[in-house]
């Protein structure tokens, strides 16, 4: 089974990925983990990423799908996956499904988790306090839900179109988020 789970910074997505995981035994893959790794370790990837990364914005395509397609291969991608955190945009979308169908693959359920702009500004904020995230002061988090909202929210139709979109309302404990997800996926 090949996922992703998507919605706005804050939304809990890497809350409910490491739910997802367990449940159905598939790879977790992250591009903001892997992306932070590699800025931590000073790799190139990281160095590049972390200049568009630091100004909120996002890395750019052949970045990501460079290390989205090694990841996908490694042996514990075998069993299935979930992306989170990528696609980000129609174009990586797109890129994504002709990568998967060269490899015999194809995404069997997308997951956008929805939760309204106060309530993921809270959450964000409190959350740079208690892991000291640099990159999230509040004027790094306002840009991000609009680059959010201008280039990811319209993956909702184009997976909605495909027939694969579900979505899930956010708010509540993670247990009861993990419960309407589970209901989604099957």
């Amino acid at each position: 089974m090949n996922l992703i789970i998507f919605g706005p910074p804050g939304a809990g997505k890497g809350t409910q990925a490491v739910n997802i995981v367990e449940k159905y035994g598939v790879a977790h893959i992250s591009t903001g983990d892997i992306l932070r790794a590699a800025v931590k370790n000073g790799t190139e990837l990281g160095q590049k990423a972390k200049e568009y990364m630091d100004k909120g914005e996002l890395v750019p395509d052949e970045l990501i799908i460079g290390i989205i397609k090694d990841r996908i291969k490694e042996r514990d991608c075998q069993g299935g996956f979930l992306l989170d955190g990528f696609p980000r945009t129609i174009a990586q979308a797109d890129a994504l499904e002709t990568m998967l169908s060269n490899e015999g693959l194809g995404i069997d359920s997308v997951v956008s988790v929805e939760v309204q702009d106060s309530e993921l500004i809270t959450r964000i904020l409190k959350r740079a306090q208690e892991e000291g995230r640099a990159d999230d002061t509040e004027d790094v988090v306002k840009n991000r839900l609009q680059v959010y909202k201008n280039q990811t929210e319209p993956l909702k139709g184009y997976y909605k179109e495909k027939g694969k979109l579900s979505e899930v309302d956010g708010i509540g404990s993670v247990d009861e988020v993990f419960s309407r997800i589970a209901g989604t996926i099957g």
